[in-house]
């Protein structure tokens, strides 16, 4: 499995109906409202033939309410 998480600025006043959108869709294993410049952190477990970018293009970024993200790969758990 790949894991990765991606971090949401939402527009305002949409962060928990993006928040319950992930959770409906049931994609993010883990979605969190975060402080700082962005609203909501999730964690994905793709399979490894899964292209990410794809995925968060085609399941993500579908999701009104959501004005910008920021995709990170992780490598190795310890």
């Amino acid at each position: 499995m790949q894991c990765f998480f991606v971090e949401f600025q939402c527009k305002l006043g949409k962060a928990y109906a993006v928040a319950n959108e992930l959770a409906n869709r049931e994609i993010a294993s883990e979605i969190y409202s975060i402080s700082g410049p962005f609203d909501l952190i999730a964690k994905f477990y793709v399979e490894e033939d899964v292209d990410i970018g794809h995925f968060v293009a085609d399941r993500v970024h579908s999701i009104d309410g959501i004005e910008r993200t920021q995709t990170t790969l992780t490598f190795k758990a310890f």
